[in-house]
């Protein structure tokens, strides 16, 4: 009687347990990416993160457990990091505010810039001559593309094949725009990437203040907290469209005070599709060469600024529809 009392209480406990497994499968995968730590090191950091981050776990003990055998079921290769000298999310706007010929810029301008003598050198006078470079298209808070995942650019061919997936990729755009979004998910993306870079950066490019996901300043912090620096590519081209009526002219003084930050943080705006390639390629060397003398650009003004005023535009023009 007492043994079949002890059996069914065992299951009930165990039934508890993988239900709250299941409902925090996502905490404990983050943990255990966050203990396959940049230097190494992956068990040991298990308990401290636990106490960091406590789950609502019926038993911390399990969950240090269930983390182990989670971390030594990645193949021995997962558990490494290749080292470069930068890691560099490029993320690139595709909300509806811009029109389908801008979006062709975009994609060969950066294709053009990967691939041009000015960024390889760049690349080649690097300590280790090499980056971690990955390619993704953004809008609203959920919208995130990735076209290229995270690959090594050390040469012209790694740069040809680069630039062939970015331009053999065309899909339309997508709705709003969420800076904030882009920044968690870019910040997310280098933690548990597989590389090691001295420097870690956040190119954002975009024609538009952040409209949702929350206040895009908090989500700037997060980012600069874990060591990320985040620079901008503001478009400031002109535009006629509908959705011209949620731009600010001054998009570079609001990149500059609301979004971008970090060491040696800096915003190159781009005011005619023209000068687009020659942008991109100029911003790339920077972030490759990391050459502080030349990195800042200033914006329009360095007055205090109202970074909820693409939210404030939103609900301004809710009345007619939700569009961009």
């Amino acid at each position: 009687m007492a043994a079949r009392w002890r059996r069914r209480r065992w299951r009930r406990r165990w039934v508890l347990n993988t239900a709250a497994f299941e409902r925090h499968r996502a905490e404990i995968l983050w943990i255990a990416g966050q203990s396959l730590n940049r230097d190494g090191t992956k068990a040991a950091r298990i308990a401290v993160l636990v106490d960091r981050n406590p789950p609502l776990w019926p038993n911390a003990a399990m969950l240090r457990f269930a983390i182990l055998l989670l971390i030594c079921a990645l193949p021995a290769h997962a558990q490494e990091r290749t080292e470069v000298d930068v890691e560099l999310f490029l993320a690139v706007d595709v909300s509806r505010s811009m029109q389908p010929f801008e979006l062709e810029i975009q994609r060969r301008g950066y294709a053009a810039a990967l691939v041009s003598d000015e960024v390889q050198t760049a690349l080649s006078a690097g300590l280790l001559g090499r980056i971690a470079v990955t390619y993704v298209e953004w809008a609203g808070a959920d919208s995130q593309r990735v076209v290229v995942p995270w690959t090594i650019l050390d040469g012209p061919e790694a740069g040809a094949r680069i630039a062939t997936s970015i331009t053999a990729h065309v899909q339309d755009a997508l709705r709003r725009t969420s800076i904030t979004g882009v920044l968690d998910y870019a910040a997310q993306s280098i933690e548990i990437n597989a590389f090691n870079g001295l420097r870690r950066v956040i190119d954002v490019s975009g024609d538009g203040p952040n409209n949702m996901g929350g206040p895009v300043t908090q989500a700037r912090d997060r980012t600069l907290a874990r060591g990320i620096t985040i620079n901008g590519l503001p478009l400031m081209t002109q535009d006629d469209s509908f959705t011209a009526r949620y731009n600010i002219d001054d998009l570079d003084a609001y990149y500059t005070a609301c979004v971008i930050g970090g060491t040696g943080a800096f915003v190159l705006p781009v005011t005619d599709w023209a000068e687009f390639e020659d942008a991109v390629r100029r911003k790339l060397v920077l972030e490759i060469a990391d050459r502080p003398q030349e990195r800042i650009w200033r914006a329009q003004t360095s007055a205090p600024y109202n970074c909820n005023i693409g939210e404030e535009i939103w609900q301004r023009n809710q009345s007619l529809f939700a569009y961009p």
